[in-house]
């Protein structure tokens, strides 16, 4: 299921500290080239390569997919992971403010996405403390 994909890619970008995730449905758009688009920022070059990274590891893992084309690890200015129906861009701060991907696809329905709160018990749990 889509909704799904797009909350483990969202929980992917999310773990390692990416900003402003938010998903673009392109499907009524008749032009667009895939389904969705999924934008975020990093904080550094090292960031959106731990970003991407996460993003391969976990669509691998929990979903089975792999990216048809990736393109940007060569730099880690702007990291384009295309899925087919899903395209992932994840940019460097600044390069995100510049190019504005967004606004070029302003029509598009947005869902922003934040990290999931988890209870004090769980997190107790895991740090191995109890009450």
């Amino acid at each position: 299921m889509i909704t799904h994909d797009l909350r483990v890619i969202a929980d992917a970008i999310l773990d390692k500290k990416g900003q402003d995730v938010v998903s673009l449905d392109l499907r009524p758009i008749g032009t667009a080239i895939s389904d969705y688009f999924v934008v975020c920022d990093g904080s550094s070059t090292t960031n959106v390569a731990a970003i991407a990274d996460n993003i391969i590891r976990k669509t691998s893992e929990e979903l089975n997919l792999k990216p048809v084309r990736m393109q940007g690890m060569e730099n880690n200015f702007w990291i384009i992971l295309d899925y087919g129906n899903i395209v992932i861009h994840i940019f460097q701060k600044e390069y995100r403010d510049f190019y504005r991907l967004e606004d070029l696809w302003a029509d598009a329905p947005r869902k922003t996405y934040k990290a999931r709160r988890t209870s004090a018990k769980k997190k107790d749990s895991e740090n191995g403390t109890t009450e």
